[in-house]
């Protein structure tokens, strides 16, 4: 009887220390990467050991997710729809995600790609006929931001202008109009989109980058789209630092020592304009920012995957390269 119930207590200690993990533990332990490319990294090495549907499909919609927020939008789109197609429910502790707001994420990141193809064959799928609102409002704004991923002149923009007007004033859209709102105050440069974004939605991440507190993502959607007119955010609403005491300067100064006070002299660097998995798309925007007179190039990145991408990159030449990048429509962000 003893050896018996000794090989039952080995067996319940085998299974337990072979448990295998769930989508919320492999996020946590992705958390702890000293990189966001090593928590993709990681995480992408982890999730096809998971057997659990359910666990499988929250962690490749978090990995979505996160390769998303890092540009990679032709690997955030594969793993968006991987998740899609999953039939399970949702995981403990992990967001909740339908499978149709995984296609449209899988849209999203098709469009932020440059690739409408692709986007139109995701949104052809049984998404189109969903009965719940918020999706079909995306499926609508998705369709006009496809079209205007096509468009190559400002003639091509009339069409998609108006459907946006339109939906600008439909209340199953209302969940949507701020977007709504930013894309055609992007496109046409009126500020009377932009008023209207910061007296509606004064919370919302559209007010923000209108008002120059937060910046779209850099992608070939926002970049090569025509536009009717120039859209310039304002220049952010961070408060004025209190002024810095002078009497050490004066001290300092009557002493003919260097100021402890004095402000170091930034550091010019180098600013990133977007991440591109097609090198002649990451050419196309060079050439347009050097012949604005920008000191643009490109670097070469591999990933431990194995994944190529092109990194459009423009050399400061003072403090104010950033603002006249933004001034002629490019977003942009500091890189070491």
């Amino acid at each position: 009887m003893k050896k018996i119930i000794s090989f039952a207590l080995l067996l319940a200690c085998s299974i337990s220390l072979f448990a295998e993990k769930k989508a919320f533990e492999l996020v946590d332990e992705a958390a702890r990467k000293s990189s966001a490319d090593e928590s993709a990294e990681y995480l992408a090495a982890e999730l096809p050991k998971l057997t659990v549907a359910a666990e499988k499909r929250a962690g490749y919609a978090f990995l979505g997710n996160l390769q998303e927020m890092l540009g990679l939008y032709d690997l955030a789109e594969k793993t968006y729809v991987t998740a899609a197609g999953i039939a399970a429910g949702n995981a403990e502790k992990m967001p909740v995600r339908s499978n149709e707001e995984l296609v449209l994420d899988a849209v999203r990141c098709a469009l932020s790609g440059g690739n409408s193809s692709r986007a139109d064959s995701y949104l052809n799928s049984a998404v189109r006929s969903s009965k719940n609102e918020k999706v079909q409002a995306y499926v609508k704004l998705y369709s006009v931001w496809s079209s205007l991923c096509r468009a190559e002149t400002k003639e091509d923009l009339e069409e998609p202008v108006a459907l946006l007007k339109a939906y600008a004033n439909v209340s199953s859209m209302k969940t949507l109009h701020p977007a709504v709102l930013l894309t055609l105050w992007y496109i046409t440069g009126d500020g009377s989109y932009s008023s209207e974004i910061k007296e509606r939605f004064p919370a919302s991440l559209e007010c923000s980058i209108v008002k120059g507190d937060s910046q779209l993502l850099p992608s070939p959607f926002w970049y090569f789209v025509p536009k009717a007119g120039e859209a310039k955010p304002e220049t952010g609403t961070v408060k004025d630092a209190p002024k810095a005491d002078t009497s050490a300067a004066t001290a300092a100064a009557k002493e003919n020592k260097p100021s402890e006070t004095e402000t170091p002299k930034k550091t010019l660097g180098k600013l990133q304009l977007g991440l591109f998995s097609a090198e002649g798309n990451a050419n196309h925007l060079i050439n347009e920012l050097k012949e604005k007179g920008f000191d643009a190039y490109c670097e070469k990145q591999t990933k431990a995957s194995g994944n190529v991408y092109y990194s459009v990159l423009v050399n400061e030449k003072d403090e104010n390269t950033a603002d006249a990048l933004r001034s002629n429509g490019y977003e942009c962000y500091i890189v070491n």
